[in-house]
Order: structure tokens, then C-alpha cells, then sequence
């Protein structure tokens, strides 16, 4: 066997068959493709891709997957050739091309295609050769010239890329093409842009008259419009003359013929072989579109569409993104007696950030109502999503009725046995409208700011424990502070995208922000939408919620009612004057149903802060009012030592105080108050 002939691709003597067409394209370095337009689809046989140096099972099948093979000035000027031969009716076209190589180069390879569409004369699949051209222009004169057109041709698409670079949204792209520099550089008066929505064409940016017909803003593609021809055509539109421009659209010729424009372009904007709108330029005085002028307005023309097109994409997604958002907040806010509430939300201005900034208000049972704000790590979808159940369960175990400490440890116990490794920081409280207690509790989140009847706004220190997830914590790990909120005083809950800022410290931050509330409006609901909307709220890399709670006067005020006792350090006798107060208060408030169980806890709470304190305790038995009237019993003591709730084989002879609290109170807590602390529990009284 002649194996060196085999070897050589040469055809045996005694074999004489014809070639195969895939053997000759593959010893040729040839290789064939088919790209479906309709379906953006490219199919590139085995020869083709390693004519394009493609790995073997990464190619998607997608144009756009090949630009990572390619120089960025091939991708705009190959884009800018197809859509010139697609505008011009041509139904061949052919170029020049670099790769880039697996070793870091680059090398000539050359595309011959057909351009193939269907009745209307719509294209509809491109198909065609690539081969590779390097010994073909290694030395020839060709190159030389290939490599100053392509310069040429560069510049243009430069300049334009560099005056939208900076344009991320469809607003973004207009504010560009319409200043002046722009404008004057093409030497025209006015500009019209737009974009295909179905079979209508929406116009974005045009010269506004009242007298302008009434569908200028939403066209047909199939109207008698200049724009809606280029989208159906895909052809460019020159007008020279007046008398032009009045010929082939006298419709709309009397609307233009006043403004002293007599000449005009429309150019469609295609982006990988799809049209997606279309481009006006309107002049004054007679024109003459050369073939240097015509070059440049297709090549401004590509840059454009694909300028468009990523920005029509980045609006879509930040759309998406706060959609998404709001449809995790809740729908509405409700109206309760005695406080007034309001929020406000602005997602993140950036491309896919879907934050995990949330807020909630919860009625609770007795008239209480509970507020929440909160963050969770991250700025995607996983966040988002991780932040609507954290919202649902924290929501639930408030409605159960449970103290605020114990929904927080709940909701992070939640949280770390989600199969996520997220993390929330969190803020929240609870208020008695009646007597305007406000118990609160933090959870690695900012201190919210308490602004006064006269104005005056300041931080509102709140103790803390650490974010929520991270760590299977008990209701005692959460410490609660609580304060009473006068009638008129407000609560300003918020997240650190309305305080941080690059750089800046954010202690800075939050004073700058307890400065600018005073100034802000007096209602409620604007206040709050005049914070995130604020010029001090400038960076936009982050979402942002706030949460304005205020307390009323009361519908049907009711006065409640309390009972003080001081009890020396050390003094066990006293405990029996206690045990009196709480008899006699059960019995004056119509309690007494409850009696023996409210003094015994009373007690029991009371031999607990004496056994773990050198100081004093105070015992103060309240009256509650509202829907609901409650019992409240606050021991309140120096020490920052916090109860232990035993298990049931833990008990001994003095551990078991917490317990019993526990199993006869509706509920119970730990507040923080300054250098000490209170232990309270609330009995439910019909």
C-alpha cells in the first residue's frame, strides 16, 4: 500500500472514485456553515470549527458564543458587513476576517456566504464557506490594503462605540445620540428613533409637535412611514430634496416642511442579522449622501443597533429585577388604631440586582402591632428568594403571639436550617398602641433613629446580637430593649443602602441621615419616599427600604394602670408583700381567675433576680389596656446576668423558676435597660 500517498490525501491508482465534497473541504481547510436567522441558530460542520480553532464540545451553536474567538474590531466590522449586505438587497458578500489562535495570536481565514430569503424578500438563512486565507495573504498586497480599510473602518466604529460606552439603558442611548456633539458631528437637525414591538414599530426620541399625526408614537410596520419601510425593507431610505421627501411621503412632508427640513435619512438597525428598529436624520438644505457619508451612517447605524439591543436587554433585566422585588413586599400596608405607619422601596439602578431588603408590618393579637425590616446577604435571585420565605415564617411566629426575642430566635433557627449559606441582619419591634411600650430587638442590623415631637432625631441605641443563620440561638441570645414612645414620637427603621456610601464611614452616614429627617416632610408617606429619592442618596449600587412607625392618640384612650414595689438586697421577707400586691392588683383588675398562677411566677421571678444580685429589685405589676386587656409583670434588676430556661432533667431545687414562667405565662422576655435588665411576662385576660 503506497501509505505516504494515503497520508498525502493523493487517490490511489486503482481507486476511481471521485473525492468526497467533505474530504476536498477539510484537506482544503474548508469548511461549511448555515446560520438560521429566524432562529438565530449557526450550524458549523467539524471542518468549520477547527477553520475557527474551536474546542471540540464547547460550541453552542449560538453567533454570539463566537466572540470570545475573535478580535473585538472583527466582531463590530463582520456584524457591520452582514448587515450592509442584508440592507442592500445584496444576496452574496464576502470578507476577510482574523482569529485568534490556541497559541495567543491571530490569522487570516476568509467567509464567502449567501444571503437566502423568502417572498417578501425577508432574509431568512445565511449559508456559505469559511476557509482559512493565512498563506493567501501572508505577503500580498492584499493584506496591506485590507489592513488600511479595516483602520478606516475602525476609527469610525470607535468613535462611535467610545460615545456609547457609557450607555446602559435605552435612556442612556438616547441622551448620547441626542446632544449636540453627536448631532453636529453627522451635521444634522433632529433625530428620530424606533424600535420594533411586534408588527408596530414604537417611536422613543423624535422632534415633539402637537400637530404631528396621532399615531407618530406607535406605528404599523406596514404604514407609510419612512421608519416603518426600513423595518420592512431593510433597506436604507435617502431623501436629497424637499420635493423628494414630498413625493414619497406627503403624509408626512407637512409636518416636517416647517421646521426648514427638506432632506433626511432613515437607516434600519440590525444586530446580528435582526432588525430591531430604525434611525432618522433629519437636515436642512439640500443633501447629497456620498458613498464616504453613506459609510459612516451605516457604520454609526451598527453601532447603534448594538448599543440598542444591550440596552434593551439591561432594562428588561432591571425590570425583571424590580418586579421580582416588589412581588416578595407586601402588597399593601394596614391601617391600625393608634399608630401610623409608612414605607418606601428603591431596588439597586444596577443590571440584575435583585436585592434582599425587606420590611413587613404585622398586626398582633390585643392590638399590638409589630414591625420588621431586614437584609439578606447578597444581590441575586438566590437572595431574593431566601429573603420572601424569611419574611413568610418571621410574619407567622409573630402572629403566633410569641415574645419578640423568641421570633427572632425562631426565624434564625429557620434561616440556618435552610439549605442556603445566606445570612440576614434584621430589626424588629413591637408596640402596645395604648401605652405606647415599644419593645425592640436587633439582630446585626442598624440602629434605627427616634425622631421627637419637636423635631429633634438622633440614633436610638438598641443592644444587639449577632445576624440571623448563623448560629442556632435561643430566645435568651436575643436581648430586647425597650423604651415607651410619647404620642407624636417616630420610629425610623431603614437598611445601610440609605447610609453607605463608597468609602464614606458609615457612622458619618447615619448622622448625615438624623440630620436630613427634620428637613424632610412632614406626612409620613412622603417622608419616606423623600428619603430614598433624597440627592444625598446618590451611589444607586444598592436597594433600599424604610419603615416610619408613629405613634397617635388612641381612639378610645385608656389609662393603665401599675403597681411598684422595691425590694432591699437580700430581703426574702418582702416577698411576702409581694405576693399581697399581686392578690390585691388580680382581684381590683378582675383577674383573679389567674391568680395563683400570676403570683407564683411573680415570686418565682422575684427569688431569681434576689439569688443573682447584690443589689435591689423593683416588682411592678401592670395593667394593660386595649382589644385585649394583659397582666404584665416587669422584675427589673442591676445585673446583666441573663435567666437560663432549664430542660426538664436539669431540674433542681432552684432551677426551675424559668420553667414554671415559661409553662404558665402567655408569654414572656428579657428587656435590656441601661447597666441592668428586666424579666417580664404578660398573662391574657378576658
Amino acid at each position: 500500500m503506497d501509505t505516504q500517498g494515503a497520508m498525502s490525501g493523493a487517490t490511489p491508482p486503482h481507486e476511481n472514485r471521485p473525492t468526497s465534497v467533505e474530504t476536498i473541504l477539510a484537506l482544503n481547510r474548508m469548511g461549511v456553515f448555515d446560520w438560521d436567522l429566524d432562529q438565530n441558530l449557526l450550524h458549523l460542520d467539524s471542518a468549520a470549527r477547527d477553520v475557527l480553532e474551536l474546542p471540540p464540545d464547547e460550541y453552542e451553536m449560538r453567533p454570539q458564543s463566537l466572540h470570545a474567538y475573535f478580535p473585538p474590531a472583527e466582531v463590530s466590522r463582520l456584524d457591520l458587513l452582514t448587515s450592509q449586505a442584508i440592507k442592500e438587497g445584496r444576496n452574496s458578500f464576502g470578507a476577510y476576517f482574523r482569529v485568534r489562535t490556541t497559541e495567543g495570536g491571530t490569522r487570516w481565514s476568509h467567509v464567502q456566504a449567501y444571503i437566502r430569503r423568502i417572498e417578501d424578500g425577508r432574509p431568512h438563512r445565511i449559508v456559505g464557506i469559511l476557509r482559512d486565507a493565512t498563506d493567501e495573504l501572508q505577503h500580498s498586497t492584499d493584506r496591506l490594503s485590507l489592513e488600511a480599510t479595516e483602520s478606516g473602518v475602525s476609527a469610525v466604529l470607535g468613535d462611535t462605540t467610545a460615545a456609547l460606552a457609557t450607555a446602559r439603558s435605552v435612556r442612556d442611548v438616547l441622551d448620547v445620540l441626542e446632544s449636540p456633539g453627536v448631532l453636529s458631528r453627522l451635521d444634522a437637525t433632529s433625530l428620530g428613533l424606533g424600535l420594533v414591538e411586534g408588527d408596530h414599530l414604537r417611536i422613543i426620541a423624535e422632534r415633539r409637535d402637537a400637530d404631528q399625526p396621532s399615531d407618530a408614537s406607535l406605528t404599523k410596520l406596514d404604514a407609510d412611514l419612512p421608519m416603518s419601510e426600513v423595518v420592512r425593507t431593510m433597506q436604507p431610505v435617502y431623501i436629497g430634496s424637499g420635493e423628494e421627501f414630498a413625493e414619497r411621503y406627503p403624509r408626512l412632508w407637512p409636518y416636517v416642511e416647517p421646521e426648514g427640513v427638506d432632506s433626511a435619512v432613515c437607516l434600519p438597525l440590525v444586530a446580528h442579522a435582526r432588525v430591531i428598529g430604525a434611525l432618522g436624520l433629519l437636515y436642512r438644505g439640500r443633501h447629497d449622501f456620498d458613498a464616504h457619508e453613506r459609510t459612516l451612517l451605516n457604520a454609526m447605524s451598527s453601532s447603534v443597533a448594538q448599543s440598542l439591543q444591550r440596552a434593551t436587554l439591561f432594562d428588561q433585566g432591571r425590570k425583571l429585577a424590580e418586579d421580582l422585588q416588589r412581588f416578595m413586599l407586601p402588597h399593601s400596608i394596614p391601617r391600625l388604631a393608634g399608630v401610623r405607619t409608612a414605607v418606601s422601596y428603591r431596588p439597586a439602578r444596577q443590571l440584575g440586582e435583585i436585592g434582599g431588603d425587606w420590611y413587613d408590618v404585622i398586626p398582633l393579637p390585643g392590638g399590638r402591632v409589630a414591625i420588621v425590616i431586614g437584609d439578606v446577604q447578597g444581590h441575586d435571585t438566590h437572595a431574593a428568594a431566601v429573603m420572601g420565605q424569611l419574611r413568610i415564617v418571621l410574619r407567622a411566629y409573630a402572629a403566633e403571639g410569641h415574645p419578640a426575642t423568641t421570633v427572632m430566635a425562631r426565624a434564625s433557627a429557620f434561616l440556618a436550617d435552610l439549605d442556603t449559606e445566606r445570612f440576614a441582619t434584621c430589626l424588629y419591634a413591637e408596640i402596645d398602641p395604648s401605652t405606647g411600650w415599644l419593645r425592640l430587638v436587633r439582630a446585626g442590623h442598624l440602629d434605627p433613629l427616634l425622631m421627637r415631637g419637636d423635631g429633634e432625631c438622633r440614633p436610638l441605641p438598641v443592644a444587639g446580637s449577632l445576624p440571623l443563620g448563623l448560629l442556632h440561638l435561643g430566645p435568651l441570645d436575643y436581648r430586647e430593649t425597650a423604651l415607651e414612645l410619647a404620642v407624636g414620637e417616630t420610629v425610623l427603621l431603614y437598611t445601610d443602602g440609605l447610609v453607605e456610601r463608597p468609602g464614606g464611614d458609615i457612622e458619618e452616614g447615619v448622622q448625615a441621615l438624623a440630620d436630613s429627617v427634620p428637613l424632610g416632610p412632614s406626612d409620613l408617606d412622603r417622608l419616606a419616599d423623600w428619603l430614598v429619592e433624597s440627592p444625598r442618596v446618590t451611589s444607586g449600587e444598592d436597594d433600599i427600604a424604610v419603615l416610619l412607625l408613629r405613634r397617635e392618640p388612641p381612639v378610645n384612650p385608656q389609662v393603665g394602670r401599675r403597681l411598684h414595689q422595691y425590694i432591699a438586697p437580700g430581703d426574702m421577707e418582702a416577698l411576702s408583700g409581694v405576693r399581697h400586691m399581686v392578690r390585691d392588683a388580680t382581684r381590683a383588675w378582675r383577674a383573679d381567675q389567674f391568680t395563683e398562677e400570676i403570683v407564683l411566677t411573680t415570686h418565682e421571678l422575684a427569688t431569681n433576680a434576689l439569688l443573682h444580685t447584690e443589689e435591689g429589685v423593683t416588682v411592678t405589676v401592670r395593667l394593660l389596656g386595649g382589644a385585649d386587656r394583659r397582666l404584665r409583670i416587669e422584675v427589673a434588676d442591676r445585673s446583666t446576668r441573663q435567666p437560663k430556661l432549664l430542660e426538664a432533667e436539669e431540674w433542681h431545687r432552684t432551677g426551675r423558676g424559668m420553667l414554671l414562667v415559661d409553662r404558665l405565662a402567655d408569654r414572656w422576655g428579657v428587656e435590656s435597660r441601661g447597666a441592668g435588665k428586666c424579666v417580664w411576662c404578660e398573662f391574657d385576660s378576658p
